[in-house]
């Protein structure tokens, strides 16, 4: 049975609390691969100094598995009032896939991290409007606009500038790698927004959802850092409480919100909002971090906005009333 539908304002407040919390996770990020750096320490054991793109990589994964397994066992109450009639089998299914997407999606967003700058990073990663439009084309048969092409066009151009950006050996000595990465990154968490808005308005609440998604992307996610030879222990303390902060503020209430949202409003308007995430990241990593992106990276970060603003409101227009 579907709740009744909040007032205006407070899917507001609650969705922008969310991506500002979302907004610190590259930071914190960058914080934790600063530090294994600059102890000259890795979970392998491997100095970080002759080897700092492998260990952060390995770390990136350690992150993303940690903060859903914290997030998991936070909500996992939940589990004593979910019964098999509130959750069907067909949706039990498609969360599956939809936990597997975000698993996939942290893996390569984070890891994107280790080779390319926040800037850059966050810009790719939220062109979700994007990708989410040619969901709904194909997969509701939304007729996109020519306005939402256009948008399309730009957004990819931006992306293309920004994937070319030269490399700055102190955050982003990878560029391409890393970019790619995030784009990666951005294809798998838009077809867990669409996939999480489905399964929501077939009337499975907010609580349930997030508690079977987050469970299922952690258990994915739990066995490949020892898979690769390194698993979870050996950092220094400061990292563990990194992992700690994104697991409540950018997964717990940053991802929730998300989810929250998007059971209320169209992908593509809450993908819209998450356009802030890259403005704030940006920010914050040049307060905190002293990491200013550079003009190419600024040029088509402008660029891929402006498209994913075309597109999204080409994409708004179209929705039937």
């Amino acid at each position: 049975m579907q709740s009744s539908h909040p007032p205006t304002g407070k899917i507001i407040l609650i969705l922008s609390l969310g991506i500002l919390a979302i907004a610190t996770a590259p930071i914190l990020i960058r914080l934790a691969m600063a530090t294994i750096v600059a102890s000259d320490i890795t979970a392998s054991g491997v100095n970080a100094g002759a080897a700092p793109a492998l260990s952060k990589r390995s770390l990136a994964l350690v992150m993303a598995a940690s903060r859903l397994l914290i997030v998991s066992v936070i909500l996992a109450p939940n589990w004593r009032t979910l019964s098999p009639q509130h959750y069907p089998r067909s949706l039990r299914l498609l969360t599956l896939v939809a936990g597997l997407c975000l698993a996939l999606h942290f893996a390569t967003w984070i890891s994107s991290l280790a080779y390319t700058s926040i800037a850059a990073s966050t810009v790719i990663v939220t062109t979700n409007p994007i990708w989410v439009a040619l969901l709904s084309r194909f997969w509701w048969q939304e007729r996109l606009r020519p306005l939402t092409w256009i948008g399309i066009g730009l957004a990819l151009a931006g992306s293309l500038t920004i994937g070319l950006a030269e490399a700055v050996p102190s955050v982003a000595p990878q560029p391409l790698l890393g970019n790619g990465f995030a784009l990666i990154g951005s294809w798998t968490i838009s077809l867990y927004l669409v996939l999480g808005r489905h399964i929501q308005t077939q009337g499975v609440n907010t609580a349930h959802y997030t508690t079977a998604v987050y469970t299922v992307a952690a258990l994915g996610l739990l066995p490949v850092p020892w898979l690769q030879g390194t698993g979870y222990g050996g950092y220094p303390m400061s990292v563990y409480g990194y992992i700690v902060l994104m697991a409540l503020l950018p997964q717990l209430v940053g991802h929730t919100s998300l989810n929250w949202a998007v059971r209320w409003l169209s992908p593509t308007l809450v993908t819209l909002a998450v356009l802030g995430e890259p403005i704030g990241a940006s920010l914050l990593g040049y307060w905190i971090l002293d990491e200013v992106p550079t003009v190419t990276t600024l040029g088509g970060g402008a660029i891929v906005l402006l498209g994913i603003g075309l597109a999204a409101w080409g994409q708004r227009s179209s929705a039937p009333a």
